[in-house]
């Protein structure tokens, strides 16, 4: 024992002992203990709290080592096999910690979240604090900077108008809601359990559910004894608040944007996320499995927020008439959210039959909806065939669209010169599977055309097709859609496409009735700077704006606040660029920076100055993909054309390569899968090295 206090010159002492230095986060006081290399993680702890002599709860408590930025998590593991020698220096932190979440309805919430957990897991637990199902569907984003304005500036814009705590107990057991406001320090606790198997029992005030949501908040101050106020929309207040949001400018902007979504497989700490950081809660996927306003009533309202504020702040293109419709939708939302119950203690019963009757057309699946009743004549598949206008853009030429009799038969289209001629051998076919189908609609001038880019060997092949009415144009846009994805007309989800094309055009009708329009301009605040993009603004008058949002209302005034807001996310999923998340990129072979599109089911290599596709790549013809981590090069090998090779240039590359490991990952769900998430199957999809 008498060599103990003889150190050695390497630091250590005789004995073959060394001092670990750490720091107590919670007593902001620095402690050394003599150790062994043999002693484990757990033994270190118990050591270090023996030492501090503090009466408290250390369970929380965990070993962080921040020169490698790892968790010590593995209590039995020694010192020697993590690498922890004399020169490490641990912190002793909580594991819960606060962060500040911007949610889709850009209200800030306080969480108490695990930092120590992958991303995935916490994102999981922060879910199911919010009654938000399918919680794969979402992540965390860190909040984007607009670079014309000042650091301090944007400090001072956030607000946190709602604090909430939790969860904080571990997966598993009962959750505690903290509400830190009006009544501080209250705690109502949650089963921490939610299915799509529950009974639904519905809110007389707006025909919302409330089992979810009074299931996770009791009568607590959230709930007030109605829906939590995440499953209500709150109207815009002041047109300054969307001018202090940032607007992307640019495809490269947005681009910028996707650069910070976190990687799920790591956690908060190990990203660098630090306490009472603002990170965003947005839905990354925009594949939305078994959405139902029977049982989804914040997640309904979460998504039409996130929708809302991607068109008012430009993220997704729209037409003048798409964004009256979505002004409209948006001002008859916002009327039934701040109307009393009295009012709509009368009508809940038929609201409730509303809603009931209305699911079967507005559950949003984008492979096509729900299964017909009725299955048909399925000897035969159905065909199309009538005169449409053709055009194939070509360089240095003037010339127009041409009527040609076409057929569309399966997923291939063929055009005769005449129907006489139609069983001949066709002027011009086209298999559009695989194929970008664009619509390129104006009701006010009865232009219905669709752009179609159908891949060739060396690129994609532009044809128009310009329909001459409504009906025709749903038909055989509904009929180019399921093409794209190799399906015929046989598919039970033609028809309810066709219906939700013609829904979506008649919601762009305008109907003016002076009378109506006069009377609801005089007794409303319309307050069209909170309505529609800052483009529209500029380009109208305010009293021009409300008058066409009134026409454009009367379309949707009948409907229910569920139904409007079902309304409102369908339509939203019709835009051309739905769904697109965008990644800077240099292609292999290529000279310059491209553009890398990713949605549910397909990639698109598309030009960085005006987003045109050129060249698509369909998930269902992929064979694999892998990442080489050295060089940051993601390569895609597909059935029956050459493998595609990109290397990302501004953002990791494993965050394009979890965007397509989780898109493939969500398409493996089923409805008759149970609630419980395969997180293994989620890492291995999206992780790379597991």
């Amino acid at each position: 024992m008498a060599l103990d206090g003889i150190r050695m010159p390497d630091g250590c002492y005789a004995d073959g002992t060394w001092e670990l230095k750490m720091h107590v986060t919670d007593l902001h006081k620095d402690v050394s203990l003599r150790v062994t290399g043999e002693i484990h993680i757990g033994g270190v702890m118990l050591k270090l709290v023996e030492e501090l002599d503090v009466k408290k709860d250390w369970s929380d408590h965990a070993l962080w080592w921040e020169k490698k930025k790892t968790w010590l998590l593995k209590t039995h593991w020694t010192l020697d096999k993590y690498g922890i020698q004399a020169d490490a220096r641990l912190l002793f932190t909580p594991q819960h910690k606060l962060l500040r979440l911007q949610l889709p309805n850009m209200r800030h919430m306080r969480v108490k979240v695990n930092f120590s957990d992958r991303v995935f897991k916490a994102v999981s637990d922060i879910c199911k604090t919010f009654n938000i199902r399918h919680p794969e569907e979402v992540s965390l984003l860190r909040k984007p900077r607009d670079p014309k304005k000042k650091k301090k500036k944007l400090e001072e814009a956030e607000e946190d108008p709602l604090e909430l705590e939790g969860p904080l107990l571990t997966p598993g057991s009962a959750s505690e809601v903290i509400y830190i406001g009006p009544v501080k320090g209250s705690i109502y606790s949650s089963p921490g359990l939610y299915s799509k198997t529950m009974t639904p029992t519905y809110d007389s005030r707006d025909g919302s559910p409330l089992s979810p949501t009074t299931a996770w908040f009791g009568d607590s101050p959230l709930s007030e004894g109605n829906p939590s106020i995440l499953a209500v929309s709150q109207p815009i207040s002041s047109p300054d608040i969307l001018l202090k949001l940032y607007k992307p400018q640019s495809l490269l902007d947005k681009a910028k944007i996707n650069q910070g979504w976190l990687d799920s497989s790591r956690s908060l700490m190990e990203q660098e996320v630090k306490d009472n950081d603002v990170l965003l809660l947005r839905f990354k996927y925009h594949s939305f499995f078994d959405l139902n306003p029977k049982y989804d009533a914040i997640r309904v309202n979460q998504l039409y927020e996130q929708s809302k504020w991607a068109i008012l702040l430009e993220e997704i293109e729209c037409t003048e008439e798409e964004m009256m419709m979505f002004a409209a939708l948006q001002y008859h939302i916002n009327k039934l959210s701040i109307m009393s119950s009295d009012n709509h203690m009368n009508n809940s019963e038929k609201e409730v039959d509303e809603v009931d009757a209305a699911l079967s057309d507005l559950e949003i699946t984008l492979e096509g909806g729900k299964t017909s009743n009725t299955l048909g004549d399925i000897t035969s598949i159905p065909e199309l065939a009538d005169y449409v206008k053709v055009f194939k853009p070509k360089k240095l030429t003037l010339k127009g669209y041409k009527q040609y009799w076409c057929t569309f038969k399966d997923i291939t289209i063929s055009c005769y010169k005449s129907r006489e001629e139609a069983h001949g051998t066709p002027a011009h076919q086209m298999n559009l599977r695989g194929c970008e189908v664009t619509p390129d609609v104006n009701i006010s001038g009865q232009k219905f055309n669709i752009k179609l880019l159908i891949p060739v060997a060396d690129g994609m092949n532009e044809i128009w097709l310009r329909c001459d009415t409504e009906k025709q144009y749903a038909h055989w846009m509904a009929a180019c859609r399921l093409a794209s994805k190799g399906k015929t007309m046989a598919d039970s989800s033609y028809n309810l496409e066709v219906q939700n094309i013609l829904s979506f055009l008649k919601m762009q009708h305008m109907n003016p009735d002076p009378q109506f329009i006069a009377a609801e301009y005089i007794n409303t605040d319309i307050n069209p700077e909170c309505l529609v993009s800052p483009r529209y603004l500029k380009k109208y008058k305010n009293k021009q704006i409300s008058t066409r949002i009134l026409e454009a209302h009367q379309n949707v005034a009948q409907m229910s606040l569920i139904e409007a807001k079902m309304r409102f996310i369908q339509a939203w999923q019709s835009l051309p660029e739905f769904g697109m998340t965008h990644f800077l990129a240099k292609f292999q072979g290529g000279k310059r920076d491209e553009l890398i599109g990713i949605t549910y089911n397909r990639l698109i290599r598309m030009d960085a100055s005006n987003g045109d596709a050129i060249k698509t790549w369909r998930f269902a013809n992929m064979k694999q993909w892998n990442v080489n981590w050295e060089i940051k090069m993601v390569t895609v090998e597909f059935a029956d054309e050459p493998s595609l090779s990109f290397i990302c240039t501004e953002v990791d590359c494993k965050v394009v390569h979890e965007f397509i490991g989780g898109y493939i990952f969500l398409s493996t769900r089923a409805k008759d899968q149970n609630e419980s998430l395969d997180e293994e199957m989620f890492f291995k999809l999206t992780s790379g090295w597991i």
